[in-house]
């Protein structure tokens, strides 16, 4: 069987939960591969799904993939960072904002929140980055218009910035900016 990230979700549900059993494909699946087993019942009669040693190393190799696709956009939102504290600007990073799109709010979480290093609010000129390594990471959030709408209504200036090679500058909207990262050095297209 090959485990798919719906399949590594639900062990992780079984893992973090009491294996409330789902009764569904996923869960024989898991059953079937070994990944997962059923617990004798409780006192109460109730039977749970316990995750295997199997199922747990499937578990951390799934993690660690997803961590170096962390690390990697971690770097990148580091990179950013610094350069605009290099240029003057007061940065967050990963700060929860909202922003009023179509007269409702919306909650959203910029990679990169930066405005200048000013205390009269008329010249703050806020800038939000939105990092993306990976070309699936990109088109999904292309497709999300209500969340670019929110990071454009937060700021003056909005990037998408670009590891090397997951997408083209035609492949972004107009209306934001693009940084490819292209080795050492981040170029403004």
């Amino acid at each position: 069987m090959t485990t798919s990230r719906a399949h590594l979700r639900r062990l992780r549900q079984y893992f973090r939960s009491a294996g409330w059993p789902c009764h569904d494909n996923l869960e024989v699946d898991l059953l079937v591969a070994g990944l997962a087993e059923r617990a004798p019942p409780d006192a109460a009669g109730v039977q749970a799904i316990r995750v295997t040693e199997s199922g747990i190393a499937a578990l951390s190799g799934y993690r660690q993939r997803n961590r170096h696709a962390l690390d990697t956009h971690d770097a990148l939102v580091e990179r950013i960072a610094r350069q605009l504290v290099d240029e003057g600007r007061v940065v967050f990073r990963g700060v929860s904002l909202r922003a009023k799109v179509d007269a409702a709010w919306k909650p959203v979480r910029p990679d990169v929140f930066s405005i200048r290093n000013t205390s009269h609010d008329a010249y703050l000129a806020p800038f939000v980055h939105e990092v993306k390594v990976s070309r699936a990471d990109l088109l999904t959030d292309l497709r999300n218009a209500g969340k670019r709408a929110a990071y454009q209504a937060l700021s003056q200036q909005f990037y998408y910035v670009l590891a090397a090679g997951i997408a083209a500058p035609e492949d972004v909207p107009e209306d934001c900016g693009v940084i490819v990262a292209e080795g050492a050095r981040l170029r403004v297209l």
